[in-house]
This record gives C-alpha cells, structure tokens and sequence, in this order.
C-alpha cells in the first residue's frame, strides 16, 4: 500500500502557527537596564575597578518621568555603590554617578514584579454589541505592565485580531473589547489568547474557546419597583424594565424573580417570567419583603445577568386594623417604660386637664378587635336559618289544612231528607243568596261558604 505524499513544509509551518498561542514573554530590556523586585533591596555601582582614594564619586537620580516635566533630579549619597533598600515602584528612575562634576555612568532602575496570570472570562452585553474579555488581579500590576488579547477563529489559517486591555484601578481588572462585524455567525467558535508581560517577566493565559451566542450576559433590570395591592394583605406587585443595553424590538428576556420577608435569610425564586411585572401572591402579612430580579436572553442562550439592586415593600394593611389596635386616637409618643402610649382627649378628664395637672396616657391595648366581616357571616347565618324555619312551618300547617279539608264532610251529606209534596219551588231569583244560619235546608249551604272562604279558592 502506497504511503499519501508528505505535505508541504509551508503547509505544515501554518498548521503550527494556527493551534500554537502567541509568544508571550518579557519586555526588551536594554543593556543599562537593573530590574528590580519591590521590597528587595539592591546595590548599584559606579565603576567596576573603583575609584582612587582621593576621588569622590555622587549619585544623582532623575526620577522616573522627570524629564517630561522639566529634569527634576534628586542628589543621592556618595561612594562607588549605592545601596537601596525595600524598594518601591516610586524608586524607578535613571541613576547617574559623578565625579568632579563629569558623569561616569548612568542607570536605568526599573522596579517592577512579573504580572500574574490571566484567568479571562468573556461576555456580551446583548446580540447587537461588541464582546467584552476581563481578568480581575488581587493587586496592582506595575506601571509598565501592559495586557494584549488575540482573537481568531478556529481551524481558521488566517492571522489572529489583536486588542490592547485597559486597566481599570477602581474595578482592579483588565477589560478588552472584541470588535464583531455586522452579521457575524453566532454559532462559529472563536479561540482567545491572552498575554500580560512587562519587564520582569511575561505570563499567557490560558487559551478560551467562545461562541457569540453562548458569552451573552444581559446586564441587570433596572428600576425594580414593589408596590401594595389595595384590599390584597397578601400580595405585592413587582415592575420592572428592561436594561438600556438590550433592545427588545429585536430580542427578548425572560426574568427570574426571586424574594422574601426581611426576618427570613431563604428567597423563593419565580423562574420562566416574559413580562416585566409579577404579582407576589403568599407575601406574609404586614411585614417587609426584599426583592431582586436578574434576566437572561429568551431561548436560554448565554448565562443569567447578576441580580438587580434590592427593592423593598410592604402589603396592603387595613386601616380599621390599624385604627382598631391603636384606639380611637393616633397620636403616639413613648413613654418611659420605653413603650407607646395613646393621648386622649381633655374633655374626657374633665377639670383636671383644665388645671393642668397632666395629660393621661394609657397603653394601647395589643388586643385587636375582631373582624367585622366575621360578624356579618354570622348574622346572615342566622337570618337563613330562621327564614328556612318558617318556610317549613308554613309549608306544614298549608299541608295539614289542606288535608283537614279533604277528609271532613258537609253538615247533612250521606242523610236522606224527606221532601213533603208540595208546588213546585219558586224561581232561584226568588230565593236569597244568603240564609240565616237558622233555616233548616240552607244550613248546609253556610258550611259549604264558610269551607270556601277558608280553602281560599
């Protein structure tokens, strides 16, 4: 089996240069350069043979960035060696020795510690900005540090983008801005290196492999408000709005709420909200909450943005509820057990307030005065209770009566009355329509009346 023809040196050279990560080393130091570490001590020297014993050999500093400003040198002491102890960054400078007057040698002091080692993070702050690569430092680099990031993508043969890194004192950080051109693909992997070096030495981060989409980090939601709902002791509403970063014509968040009651230390979190405002509907009564909310691109992509500022709020309290365990009257003032009385009125103390003898103060009472709506349950209990009683002792007595009138019998029904032969009876208008009770037939006719006028029909 034939063996595939070896590449081309060329080719081979690039493929290094593609995985290898970009040198990273000191700064060029000239020859007349002495570095030095802060808090070591060091010793310069003049002339390496020394000088003659009747010869006086000074030093002169010219301290470091005096010669923008005007030359300002400081006179040292003498001798053919200088001895400098605990140095600081302030002690770097160019030291000259004289003798008579002629300079014999010139230095460069240059006092600096190697820089520490990048540990690079990278972010972007919404899908239309640049991305943002930073370090933190547990101290401050030296004043000839410098930071540089490379970008290029990967199993790419092109030339990485170089960045300078700016240095941010009150953050102590290094922040590199990426530049993405328009329409960029999210999805592609980028490969970042970075380097910090400076005259004491040079240190590489380690490489980071990124994505566009997968370093978004929306910044925190601003002005998170808690507000009461009126007649809701249990709820609080949270708003929000979205950061001035993000614009959410194009893109959307989605927001992670989380609270609790300022005695508790546990929060509950509310995930997967899309509005910018939630109802907080199990708040604990009368007491003050503490609420955060963070957000993160709407399909998940990228990391959650740091938690807002906190935003306090208190449930809607009823005012009779206040007013009942305060008293009829509200001013308040402590009294000297430490504690909060209620003022009352002078007319209730008749000519003693008017004397002056002193305003009496009474301790409101803990108590506190039942709901009204508990009574209100009450007495419409009872009243349904009451109307359902007499519906059913109507409904009897109409069943019992009807019943009565079913089964009684008409005076004279059943009995055979003999009727003497006599003319026919006169005409019915002839006849009243009302009897006496005395007349011997009619009789019957006035109990069947009286049994009509009580059915009712």
């Amino acid at each position: 089996m034939a063996r595939p023809p070896p590449l081309p040196a060329a080719l081979l050279l690039l493929a290094a240069a593609a995985g290898a990560g970009q040198p990273c080393g000191p700064a060029g130091l000239s020859r007349d350069t002495v570095l030095g570490r802060p808090g070591a001590n060091i010793t310069l020297t003049c002339r390496d043979e020394g000088p003659a014993a009747n010869v006086t050999v000074s030093w002169q500093v010219e301290e470091q960035g005096a010669a923008a400003v005007g030359g300002r040198r400081r006179r040292l002491a003498e001798g053919n060696t200088l001895l400098l102890e605990r140095l600081r960054y302030e002690d770097s400078g160019r030291y000259s020795c004289y003798v008579g007057g002629h300079p014999l040698r010139s230095l460069r002091l240059l006092v600096e510690e190697p820089p520490e080692t990048p540990r690079v993070s990278c972010y972007r702050r919404s899908h239309d900005k640049d991305v943002l690569c930073e370090w933190p430092l547990r101290a401050k680099p030296s004043p000839g540090t410098r930071a540089m990031l490379w970008v290029k993508r990967r199993f790419a043969a092109e030339n990485a983008t170089e960045q300078r890194c700016r240095y941010f004192s009150k953050a102590r950080k290094f922040v590199c801005r990426v530049k993405v051109p328009p329409g960029a693909d999210d999805t592609k992997p980028l490969v970042v290196s970075t380097c910090v070096n400076n005259g004491a030495g040079g240190s590489a981060g380690e490489d980071r492999i990124i994505t566009l989409s997968s370093v978004l980090k929306p910044d925190p939601p601003l002005n998170v408000t808690v507000e009461a709902l009126e007649k809701a002791p249990q709820w609080l509403r949270v708003n929000w709005s979205y950061p001035s970063s993000w614009d959410p014509r194009f893109y959307w968040l989605r927001f992670r709420v989380r609270y609790r009651p300022e005695p508790a230390q546990a929060f509950t979190e509310v995930d997967q909200v899309m509005t910018t405002w939630l109802d907080i509907r199990d708040a604990w009564r009368g007491t003050r909450h503490v609420v955060q909310v963070r957000a993160q691109e709407e399909f998940g992509h990228g990391a959650w943005s740091e938690w807002s500022q906190e935003a306090v709020g208190t449930p809607w309290t009823d005012p009779r509820d206040l007013t009942s365990e305060m008293g009829p009257f509200s001013s308040q003032f402590p009294t000297e057990d430490g504690t909060y009385g209620v003022t009352l009125p002078p007319e209730l103390f008749g000519e003693d307030a008017a004397d002056g003898a002193g305003v009496a103060v009474v301790e409101a009472s803990a108590r506190s005065v039942a709901s009204p709506y508990a009574f209100l349950v009450a007495g419409g209990s009872l009243l349904l209770g009451i109307t359902l009683f007499l519906g059913i002792v109507v409904r009897y007595w109409q069943t019992w009566r009807t019943d009565g009138q079913r089964g009684a019998k008409p005076e004279g029904e059943g009995q055979h009355m003999l009727v003497p032969l006599a003319p026919p009876s006169p005409p019915l208008s002839d006849t009243p329509l009302l009897l006496s009770p005395s007349s011997p037939v009619p009789g019957a006719l006035h109990v069947t009346n009286l049994d009509y006028f009580f059915s009712g029909q």
